[in-house]
Formats: structure tokens, C-alpha cells, sequence
């Protein structure tokens, strides 16, 4: 895909945002990749800037390792393609259930601290620190960006190119457990991870996997800080930001049951989040293009976005509804 598109550095400095959302969020934003290419002067890849937090970070990964969009649809599929053809997309997914968590709280550390200092801790993360440890280990999911990263690191060497994390700037968001600090591996004061260990560190969700330690700290989901961390590529030196937010929805229906409404009231605080960040990078002059899930996407996901079962029926319905957004014929906000 994107052959006919121009190469990075002839149009705007484009930033792409792809945000926490679980396994049903990353199939959505799979889904939406192939409308928002049609929408770009360069393919994705070749973004300026990626932000990844859970969910996405899997898919910024992806794509700074070079996988095609065929080849990203083709593996929520389940079907065979390119680098990833001998990983399973069972072998990388848990059940829709966590396993039974250890009988420890998740971090004495943070919770000490956001005892201590409540306002230097944000609520949420804080709140973290009182799961139980979880046991999830992610294994499936780091043997698929292993492959990817191996892939990407053999074709730079078949380039003569330097061995890098990345061949552009790609920021995986996690939290770190001790502290409750935001850390943005990738960025220039991060600490050295490797790309597998941070994606894996952004999508341990507290209370379901274990985390993950990287230079002796432990780190979790960066999703519990932020559904996008939009307000972190504000100084990035992008022109125009791109983000699909799988948390979010600006348009989500009137769900009759009790629990569903509970799940869209928690949509609607990450929605107001979201678009409180990006007001204030159009007030920079930054354009800014928000992509959330509408109705229809909703009813397919249900509530429990770590579901495997409804990974394919949310990626079908995603091509659809997110190519009909992006061509103005759906009402989710676009650029300023």
C-alpha cells in the first residue's frame, strides 16, 4: 500500500497518536490504518513522529519494523503473511479473562508514594498500586516483536544502515511501578530498553501482567497514565497529528443496559481528556485529527476490550466505519 505516495520530507511533519485500547482496540486501529494511508502525503512508516501507549505501541512497532498494512489486516485475520507468518495471533492473545492474580499488592513503593505525595502521583496510577500482582507474561506477544525487530535490524544491515531502535523517533509510553512517573522509552531522556521490552512494559496491565523490569525498575501500562498521551508530541515538531483512540468515542450511542452505560460514562472521561489535549495543540497551530470508535464499532466490541473472540468482526466493521469517518461521511471530528 502507499506506493504511489510521495516520500517522507515532501509534505508536512506528520505526527501519528495511536492510543491503549486491548486487543479490540489494536484490531480497530488495524482497521483504520488503510483509510488514514489514503489520507497521507507518505506512508505510514515513515511518520515523523509515533507515539504508542498499550494497544498501540504493538502497532507503532509494527510499523517502524516496516510490516505492511496487508501484511497487519492479513495477521488480525489470522492468515499467513510476510515476517509474521510462522506467529499465530492465538500464540500472542490471552484468554478474555486474566489469570488468577498473586495474593501481593501490585507496588508498595507507589502506593507509599501516592501517600506521601498525591500530588506528584496521578490518581489512576496511584489506584494501580493496590491490584494484586498479576501473572500474565506477555510471552506470545514479545516472541512477535522479537521477529518484527529482527526483521527490521536484517533489512538496515542489507542497507548498510546503522543499527538502531528504530530508523525515526517512536515513543512507547509506560509508567514506571516505583515511582509512578510517565516514561516515555524512546525519547531522549528515557532509559536504554530494548523495543520488545518496552512495547511489552506499555501493555502490562496492572493487576493482569506481570511487570516488566528494564534496568532494574518495573514498569506497567502506560495506558493507566493516559488513553493517548496526545500533550507528549505538543514538542515533537510535528505539523498535523493523526490519533486513533480506541478508549474514546465522540459519538457512542445510548446503550440500554447497566453495564454498558457504566462502560460509555468511562468513555466519556477519556473523550474529554482527549480532546482537552487536542485543543490545545490546535491553539500551536498544530492540525489535529481525531479518530475514536462510533456506534456501530461499540456494539461489536462490547465492554470487554481484551475479548480475542470478537477480534476479527471488530476489525471488518473498522475498514468500514473508519474509511467512512476519515471521507467525511461519518460525524467523528476532524483536523481544525
Amino acid at each position: 500500500m502507499g506506493s504511489d505516495q510521495a516520500p517522507a520530507g515532501s509534505g508536512p511533519r506528520i505526527g501519528l497518536v495511536l492510543g491503549a485500547g486491548g486487543v479490540l482496540g489494536a484490531a480497530w486501529m488495524t482497521g483504520a490504518l488503510p483509510a488514514l494511508q489514503d489520507r497521507l502525503p507518505c506512508p505510514l512508516n515513515d511518520a515523523e513522529v509515533i507515539i504508542g501507549t498499550s494497544a498501540g505501541s504493538v502497532i507503532a512497532a509494527a510499523l517502524r519494523c516496516r510490516s505492511s498494512i496487508d501484511e497487519m489486516i492479513a495477521y488480525q485475520r489470522g492468515e499467513a503473511a510476510g515476517v509474521l507468518r510462522d506467529i499465530a495471533v492465538s500464540a500472542v492473545e490471552d484468554g478474555p479473562l486474566p489469570p488468577r492474580p498473586q495474593l501481593r499488592l501490585g507496588s508498595p513503593q507507589l502506593m507509599l508514594a501516592s501517600l506521601l505525595k498525591p500530588h506528584r502521583v496521578h490518581p489512576a496510577v496511584g489506584a494501580s498500586a493496590w491490584l494484586p500482582r498479576g501473572r500474565g507474561q506477555h510471552a506470545g506477544l514479545r516472541a512477535m516483536l522479537h521477529a518484527l525487530h529482527r526483521h527490521s535490524r536484517q533489512q538496515a544491515a542489507a542497507q548498510h544502515g546503522p543499527p538502531r531502535w528504530v530508523d525515526r523517533p517512536t515513543w512507547i509510553v509506560a509508567v514506571d511501578y516505583e515511582s509512578g512517573q510517565r516514561v516515555v522509552f524512546g525519547s531522549a531522556d528515557a532509559p536504554p530498553a530494548s523495543l520488545p521490552d518496552a512495547v511489552v512494559a506499555s501493555c502490562s496491565i496492572p493487576g493482569w501482567y506481570q511487570p516488566v523490569v528494564i534496568g532494574g525498575r518495573r514498569y506497567v501500562d502506560g495506558g493507566v497514565r493516559s488513553a493517548t498521551s496526545l500533550g507528549l508530541i505538543a514538542d515533537a515538531g510535528v505539523e498535523e497529528v493523526y490519533v486513533l483512540a480506541p478508549m474514546a468515542s465522540v459519538e457512542s450511542g445510548s446503550p440500554r443496559k447497566p453495564h454498558e452505560r457504566l462502560e460509555r460514562r468511562l468513555r466519556w472521561l477519556l473523550t474529554h481528556a482527549l480532546l482537552r489535549d487536542a485543543n490545545l495543540l490546535r491553539s500551536r497551530g498544530i492540525r489535529v485529527t481525531v479518530v475514536t470508535p462510533g456506534p456501530e464499532d461499540l456494539a461489536v466490541m462490547g465492554v470487554n476490550l481484551m475479548d480475542p473472540r470478537r477480534r476479527q468482526a471488530v476489525l471488518e466493521t473498522s475498514l468500514r466505519t473508519s474509511a467512512a469517518a476519515l471521507s467525511g461521511e461519518g460525524r467523528r471530528p476532524r483536523a481544525a
